[in-house]
C-alpha cells in the first residue's frame, strides 16, 4: 500500500504539469509558428512556388538526352513490306528471291523493339528558355516569402488584436461595477432625498449603454480569437488562451527604441526581389523568342531488333545521324511570339520599377506611422492619468451634491473611454512596428520578445 502511494506521489507532479501547460498562454511566437507552417496562404504560396519549380523543368527537354525504348508488332501480305521483315529478321534465303513468293508471299509478322537516344546539340532557344524558367522560379520563391511576411505581419496584429479585444472586455466589466455602484449611489442618494428619483433613472439607462458595450466587446474578442485561429491554420482550434493584457506602455516603447538601434541593416524586400526576378525572366524570354530564327542541330542514335515474336531478339542493327532544322519563316509564329515575349518584358521592367517605388513609399509610411502611433500613446497615457482624477474629483462632488449624476456619468464615460484609447494605442504601436519591420525588408524577430515582457 505504502509503495502504491508512493508511487502516486512521484506521478502527482505530472497530472498537475499536464493541466497547467494546456492552460499556459499561447506565445506569440507559437502563434507564428504554426501560420508559417500550416496558415492557408502560405501553404497556398508554397503550391504555387512548387508548381513553378517544376515548370523550371521544362526547357531541359531541348538540351538534356531522351531515352525511350520502342517496341511494336505489324503483321502483313503487301509483298515489299513482308520482303523487309524477312531481310530485317535476316532470314532470307535464295527460296525468298522465287518470283512466286515475291508477288503472292504469305502472311508474314515482326515483331520491332529498339532503344532509341537523342542527344540535342545545339537548341539556343532551350538554354534561354532555361535562363527565364530559372528566373521564373525563384521569383515564385520570393513571392512566397513575402507572403509569409504577411502572414506574419496579419499574425501579430490578429494576436494582439485578440488580446486587445479581452482587455477592452475586461475594462467595459470594470466600468459596468463602476456604473452599477452610481446607480446603487444614486438610489440611495434619492432615498436619503439627498438626489432626485431622476438621477437613478438617468444612472441605470447609462448603466444599460456601457452593457451593451460590453456585449458588443464580447462579441468581439470571440470573433477575434475565431479569426486569430484561422490565420494559424486550424478554425476550429479556438480554445488556447491569451495573455491577459496587452504589455504595458513601457515595454511597447522599449521595443520600439531597441527596433529602432537594431544592428542589423534594412535588407532586400521579398517583393522587391520577386519583381527583380521576373525582369531579368522576362528578359531571358525575350532573347529566347529572338532565339526562334536560329538552327535546330540534334543527334540521335538506335538499336532495333526484329524478330518474329520475340521481344530484343535475334541480331541487333544500329543507326546513328545528326538532323539540322531551320524554319527561317514559319507563317509569322516566331514573329508573335517575339512581339508578345518584348511586350512582356516591358511590363515586367516596368512593374519591377513600380515594386521599389511602392516599398520605398511605404517605408516612409509605415516609419512615419510608428511616429505617429507612439506620440498618441504618450498623449493617451496622460489622458488616462487626467481622467481617473476628473472622475474622481466629479464624484466627490457628486456625493456634496455639487454635481449632476449625468456629470458623474459623463466623467466615468472619459475614463472607460480613455482607458481603452490607451490600450488600443499600444496595439496600434506593435501593430505600426511590425509593418515596419516588414517594409524594411526585416523579420519580426523584436516584437517576439513582447509576449514575455
Amino acid at each position: 500500500m505504502r509503495a502504491v502511494i508512493n508511487r502516486m506521489l512521484w506521478l502527482l507532479p505530472a497530472l498537475i504539469a499536464g493541466p497547467l501547460a494546456a492552460q499556459a498562454p499561447l506565445t506569440l511566437g507559437q502563434a507564428l509558428e504554426r501560420a508559417e507552417r500550416s496558415g492557408y496562404a502560405n501553404r497556398i504560396a508554397a503550391g504555387q512556388s512548387a508548381a513553378q519549380g517544376g515548370q523550371a523543368l521544362a526547357p531541359y527537354r531541348g538540351i538534356l538526352p531522351t531515352l525511350r525504348v520502342e517496341s511494336g508488332y505489324l503483321r502483313t501480305t503487301d509483298p515489299l513490306s513482308a520482303f523487309g521483315f524477312t531481310l530485317r529478321q535476316r532470314a532470307v534465303t535464295p527460296a525468298a528471291f522465287a518470283p512466286a513468293r515475291l508477288n503472292d508471299p504469305n502472311a508474314t509478322g515482326n515483331l520491332m523493339t529498339g532503344v532509341v537516344v537523342e542527344q540535342p546539340i545545339f537548341n539556343a532557344d532551350a538554354w534561354l528558355g532555361r535562363a527565364a524558367a530559372a528566373n521564373a522560379s525563384k521569383a515564385t520563391r520570393a513571392a512566397e516569402r513575402w507572403t509569409r511576411s504577411g502572414t506574419a505581419v496579419d499574425v501579430v496584429r490578429a494576436y494582439w488584436g485578440a488580446v486587445l479585444a479581452h482587455d477592452q472586455v475586461r475594462t467595459l466589466r470594470a466600468a459596468l461595477d463602476a456604473a452599477h455602484s452610481h446607480v446603487r449611489q444614486a438610489e440611495s442618494m434619492g432615498t436619503q432625498g439627498l438626489a432626485t428619483r431622476s438621477d437613478a433613472l438617468l444612472a441605470s439607462v447609462k448603466s444599460g449603454e456601457v452593457e451593451s458595450m460590453l456585449l458588443s466587446a464580447e462579441s468581439q474578442a470571440r470573433l477575434a480569437q475565431h479569426g486569430l485561429a484561422v490565420l494559424m491554420g486550424d478554425p476550429a482550434d479556438t480554445a488556447f488562451t491569451l495573455p491577459d493584457s496587452l504589455p504595458v506602455a513601457a515595454a511597447v516603447t522599449a521595443i520600439a527604441a531597441r527596433a529602432a538601434a537594431a544592428a542589423d541593416a534594412p535588407g532586400i524586400r521579398a517583393d522587391v526581389e520577386a519583381a527583380g526576378l521576373a525582369r531579368e525572366a522576362a528578359n531571358a524570354d525575350a532573347r529566347r523568342a529572338t532565339a526562334l530564327y536560329l538552327p535546330h542541330l540534334n543527334g540521335f542514335g538506335r538499336i532495333d531488333w526484329n524478330t518474329p515474336n520475340t521481344p530484343f531478339g535475334g541480331k541487333s542493327a544500329w543507326t546513328l545521324g545528326v538532323m539540322l532544322s531551320w524554319s527561317p519563316f514559319a507563317g509569322g509564329s516566331e514573329l508573335a511570339e517575339i512581339r508578345s515575349a518584348k511586350g512582356r518584358r516591358d511590363a515586367a521592367r516596368a512593374m519591377s520599377e513600380a515594386a521599389a517605388a511602392q516599398a520605398g513609399l511605404e517605408l516612409s509610411r509605415a516609419t512615419d506611422a510608428v511616429e505617429l502611433a507612439l506620440a498618441r500613446l504618450e498623449i493617451a497615457g496622460r489622458s488616462v492619468a487626467q481622467s481617473r482624477e476628473a472622475h474622481r474629483i466629479v464624484g466627490r462632488k457628486y456625493e456634496g451634491g455639487l454635481a449632476t449624476v449625468t456629470e458623474l456619468f459623463d466623467a466615468a464615460a472619459v475614463e472607460t473611454a480613455s482607458e481603452l484609447g490607451e490600450v488600443a494605442a499600444r496595439y496600434a504601436v506593435i501593430v505600426a512596428l511590425a509593418e515596419k519591420r516588414r517594409a524594411e525588408g526585416r523579420d519580426l524577430g523584436p516584437l517576439v520578445d513582447l509576449t514575455s515582457e
